[in-house]
């Protein structure tokens, strides 16, 4: 059961619109790094997680990204402003134009629609969490790079609030994947010495001349 509380995760504004950073921010609504997507890929990997601790953790933080979602798609009716202006786009997305009336769309910065293929479930919990782990960062190199292309001193603190959780959930992530790294396919396989092998085939051919010497590639420790 869900429950929609009526005030935003963390308080949002603008210091005055700006359409054109508005189709960017979409990116993050509609796109395969942006809020809906980590929601519902974290919802759907958590109805078959039998580890009730993990799974509310999921499912916890699956629903703080709908909030953040709601955060998004907010801050985008306020750079939009409140008329319909195709020339307030220089390039990128103007769907939300012809076709949204500024509406905030499921759709990215180039005017892609959302899609589950952006969602990964295998049902192992170990490739789950890597995923996930990989997904909040994905999320905030995302959000970094939005953050270094606006002024706008109310948008960079709504941003460096969804960087900053993003973080966490990252490390809540990695601590979970820590404590369930013997199982599943952790557990399957890499139990073999073919497990703990390094193959060097970054050496030079002896019939090429270097002048400088090449650096010695060390093996990894396998621990």
């Amino acid at each position: 059961m869900f429950r929609h509380e009526k005030h935003l995760f963390h308080e949002v504004g603008v210091e005055r619109p700006n359409p054109q950073y508005a189709a960017l921010l979409q990116e993050q609504l509609g796109g395969a790094n942006g809020e809906l997507k980590a929601a519902m890929q974290y919802m759907s990997q958590s109805f078959r997680i039998k580890d009730p601790e993990i799974k509310d953790l999921f499912m916890d933080i699956a629903s703080e990204e709908l909030g953040h979602m709601e955060m998004v798609a907010e801050t985008i009716n306020l750079l939009n402003g409140h008329d319909v202006d195709y020339t307030s786009i220089d390039a990128g997305e103007i769907q939300s134009h012809v076709l949204l009336g500024l509406n905030p769309g499921l759709i990215n910065a180039s005017g892609y629609s959302w899609t589950a293929d952006y969602v990964t479930v295998t049902g192992d919990l170990c490739a789950d969490l890597l995923s996930n782990i990989a997904s909040e960062q994905r999320a905030k190199v995302v959000y970094e790079y939005l953050y270094r292309q606006i002024n706008d001193k109310k948008v960079k603190e709504t941003i460096d609030f969804l960087l900053n959780r993003e973080e966490a959930h990252n490390a809540m992530f990695r601590e979970a994947f820590n404590k369930v790294k013997d199982t599943g396919s952790n557990r399957d396989f890499g139990v073999t010495t073919d497990s703990r092998l390094y193959f060097d085939l970054s050496k030079p051919s002896p019939k090429n001349d270097f002048s400088e010497k090449e650096p010695e590639v060390k093996a990894p420790s396998f621990s």
